[in-house]
């Protein structure tokens, strides 16, 4: 099971390279045809967009998934530990809450905007939307996930002061 949610983040990290790298040779492209020929590829810009919200969501998953979001510990290292562990039970359940609005939010406007075409390329604006509820589904599996972990006492996961880099 592990080597299978391993393999999967891999892929959503691949994706985002390739959302990264079609933002980067659409734009860069689109620039030369600019300047170079005064011409310009009509769906550069909305792929891009398209890429760039993939890429943010897909980065958000990932990142969230390996704890690399910014927080704020100094009063949970001042408490106990089962103090630290409720405090840290109770705000994933509060991202779960947040996370689950997100989610049904998104899907409302999927369901909307299935039939709406996108203005250069004729998508469905579905699939724009779509990054929304791939986020708050992913999201609140990986939350549920950590909070069955931490209430069946699992380690409480701590940066490691030595390699943060303090401002």
């Amino acid at each position: 099971m592990r080597r299978l949610v391993d393999g999967y983040f891999t892929l959503l990290k691949v994706l985002g390279i390739i959302c990264l790298v079609t933002m980067v040779v659409m734009v860069f492209g689109n620039v030369v045809l600019r300047y170079a020929f005064n011409e310009s590829i009509l769906v550069s810009e909305e792929i891009s967009r398209w890429a760039f919200v993939w890429l943010t969501f897909l980065g958000a998953v990932v990142l969230l998934r390996e704890r690399g979001h910014m927080g704020v510990d100094l009063a949970l290292r001042a408490m106990p530990a089962w103090g630290e562990r409720g405090c840290l039970i109770l705000s994933q359940l509060l991202m779960l809450a947040c996370s689950g609005l997100f989610l049904w939010g998104s899907w409302q406007q999927a369901q909307i905007n299935m039939q709406v075409p996108s203005p250069v390329t004729g998508w469905s604006m579905g699939l724009f939307y779509g990054a929304g509820v791939f986020f708050g589904l992913s999201a609140c599996v990986i939350h549920l996930y950590e909070i069955a972990r931490l209430a069946l006492g699992g380690e409480i996961h701590r940066p490691d002061l030595a390699t943060e880099s303090h401002l």
